[in-house]
């Protein structure tokens, strides 16, 4: 499953345009390597968001279309969260 596609439907960016913006401006990295917004997820995947301040890490765990809240909790664990400065490099 695509990038973006992945982000959207397990609800970790609301909208896929705006995951694919985010990707676009190595944003997200994916297993530790910048990722494409069309970049293919596989299972246990770590992927790498950095939302501003926040730096989120997330496994891949599951991969299907399903838009339910509940489903989309399951889709991933979530392996870190945390803070960094603005100007700070990952």
């Amino acid at each position: 499953m695509r990038l973006d596609k992945y982000l959207k439907v397990s609800r970790i960016i609301k909208r896929r345009p705006v995951a694919k913006e985010v990707a676009d401006k190595g944003r997200i990295k994916v297993n530790g390597v910048l990722a494409k917004s069309s970049t293919d997820l596989k299972l246990n995947d770590e992927v790498e968001v950095r939302f501003g301040n926040k730096l989120l890490t997330v496994r891949v765990l599951e991969m299907k279309d399903s838009t339910k809240k509940e489903d989309a909790e399951k889709m991933y664990e979530i392996i870190s969260e945390k803070r960094v400065e603005a100007n700070e490099e990952t």
